[in-house]
């Protein structure tokens, strides 16, 4: 999920007002997009949806889009306005827009698909990750953690204990936690959890780290994503690298590598499932998309790992994950 600032109620007001004026025109395959609010990565997200889409055959798509800047109060009235146009498809983009979604489109017949939804299952949006629900199914955003320990091991290949950096209170955090003491564990890792319900404990809580631990890896917390700065900081003071959720610390010269979730794939796995719908198969009979390592982005900030005394190993020198 993607957390995002709320604007003024009255600017919300007129940003809808101005939204809800849907195009007339009218075509063979009319989808309306609701989408949250304005944001680099759902717009990505909707971006990649739309030309996935015509790549996959549906070239005469005509798009009704609606966005009600992060307020949730609005998203009843936005997907209340999509469904009146009478779409064949539904793009909901968001676990909150999806939500809405469900409970107004329901099983109506007009189908729904989501994306960028964390966990679809715990959201109630679909039965399992092995099928979808009579209405709905979609792409979610959700980290692979398999696959960040895969990264993990290619980028420091001589680490054997991942230390992971989360909230006790915050359920994604926990969620993720369980994931990474049963992959570590396959993988033969050892794994150091570091719980953070204070940021000001930050400095202390890494600086324990020394000797105990041979990489830090920071999740897409709530809580530890804004304070990355004092993560990097702590990490750096004891020579330990750090691989986060998110790229732009890479690119802000903060940590040495990270591996994210591509909403470009996101968005590319979204179109597909809309694709076979359009065709005619039930949303029931698709399951919801989990990212695979491949729907991933690595980068890497050979500069900040140097300075933690490590090398960018032979098998990554040609993958154009480098910042620049």
């Amino acid at each position: 999920m993607i957390a995002a600032k709320r604007i003024a109620k009255a600017a919300l007001g007129v940003a809808l007002g101005m939204a809800l004026g849907l195009g007339a025109a009218s075509a063979e395959t009319k989808i309306g997009i609701a989408q949250f609010g304005k944001h680099p990565q759902l717009d990505e997200t909707v971006t990649a949806f739309k030309a996935e889409l015509t790549k996959l055959g549906v070239s005469d798509a005509v798009y009704d889009e609606l966005q009600v800047n992060f307020d949730a109060t609005l998203i009843p009235q936005m997907v209340t306005k999509l469904t009146s146009a009478n779409p064949k498809l539904i793009l909901a983009v968001t676990t909150p827009v999806a939500q809405g979604a469900r409970q107004i489109v329901g099983n109506s017949g007009t189908p729904v698909v989501f994306a960028a939804v964390t966990d679809p299952v715990a959201a109630k949006l679909t039965p399992s990750w092995e099928a979808g629900d009579p209405g709905m199914t979609g792409a979610s955003d959700l980290q692979d953690v398999a696959s960040v320990i895969t990264f993990i091991k290619k980028l420091l290949p001589e680490a054997k204990r991942v230390a992971y950096l989360y909230n006790p209170g915050e359920d994604n955090d926990v969620a993720v936690l369980k994931l990474m003491q049963e992959t570590t564990k396959a993988e033969g890792l050892e794994l150091v959890e570091v719980g953070i319900d204070n940021t000001n404990d930050i400095p202390i809580r890494v600086g324990s780290l020394a000797g105990k631990a041979d990489v830090i890896y920071v999740p897409g917390s709530n809580l530890v994503q804004p304070a990355v700065p004092a993560v990097a900081a702590a990490a750096l003071s004891i020579n330990i690298p750090v691989v986060d959720a998110s790229a732009q610390a890479v690119r802000d010269g903060l940590v040495a590598a990270a591996f994210e979730v591509s909403y470009t794939k996101v968005g590319q796995n979204a179109a597909k499932l809309a694709a076979e719908i359009l065709a005619g198969k039930t949303t029931a009979s698709l399951g919801p998309i989990k990212p695979s390592y491949d729907d991933h982005t690595a980068l890497i900030n050979e500069a900040v790992l140097a300075k933690t005394g490590q090398k960018v190993p032979d098998s990554l020198k040609d993958c154009g994950c480098f910042v620049k």
